[in-house]
């Protein structure tokens, strides 16, 4: 095994890049890195600040990110999310935190930020990170790249039954309609697109399991090892 090994999980919300992730990180005893989360405290940061949706001053939001400090702990009880030292690990998965998370993920300055602790969180250790820009952006020059994707009413139907697995009261409408929300922001926004170019390996996890993918996944790396 090369040192580090850094894997990108790129792709779209709903198409399981955390599961997938997790358990190529497990099966290669690397670090689980959730970039996601980082976007998902900064979202929580604003929240707390009180701006509201729409964020109409990213400047903001940028000078109180850049005041933060924002960081993934990994442990045997899992993976952790620390926002100025305070753990928010379940408060950011909260649905209106992904609303800001897709908001304040669009403004260059927050993003530039968070990229920069990104990258030095996977040079220092390597690491399976997911994300949206992990190939593209954070470390573009690993040779372990994946974008995952699925048909949009299977990664709504996955994020509904996750929600209602929470006891959340959502309705499939909804979810697909911020689903698709999100999509348009990511894949349209100036700084750091959501896209999949020739150096990713895609997989379309419609029909597969999590295990199925992280297969896939995993005997392409290996494919990569020197030697």
């Amino acid at each position: 095994m090369i040192s580090p090994v850094i894997v990108a999980i790129d792709g779209p919300s709903g198409v399981g890049k955390s599961t997938v992730a997790r358990l190529i990180a497990k099966s290669l005893g690397l670090r689980y890195l959730d970039t996601g989360a980082m976007y998902r405290a900064a979202g929580l940061l604003a929240r707390r600040a009180g701006l509201s949706l729409p964020l109409s001053n990213g400047e903001d939001v940028a000078r109180l990110t850049s005041s933060a400090t924002i960081e993934i702990l990994n442990s045997q009880a899992g993976t952790r999310t620390l926002l100025n030292g305070e753990d928010v690990s379940e408060e950011i998965r909260e649905p209106e935190i992904a609303r800001y998370a897709s908001a304040v993920a669009s403004i260059p300055a927050v993003r530039r930020k968070l990229a920069s602790l990104q990258r030095e969180m996977a040079l220092c250790g390597g690491g399976v990170m997911e994300g949206r820009d992990i190939g593209t952006k954070v470390v573009p020059e690993t040779p372990f790249k994946f974008f995952l994707d699925a048909s949009s009413d299977v990664r709504a139907e996955r994020r509904f039954r996750e929600l209602s697995a929470k006891g959340l009261d959502v309705k499939i409408e909804t979810v697909l309609a911020e689903q698709r929300a999100r999509d348009e922001a990511d894949s349209t926004r100036t700084d750091s697109p959501l896209v999949c170019d020739a150096s990713y390996v895609r997989v379309d996890t419609s029909n597969l399991s999590s295990v199925d993918v992280a297969e896939v996944c995993l005997a392409e790396i290996k494919k990569r090892i020197p030697g």
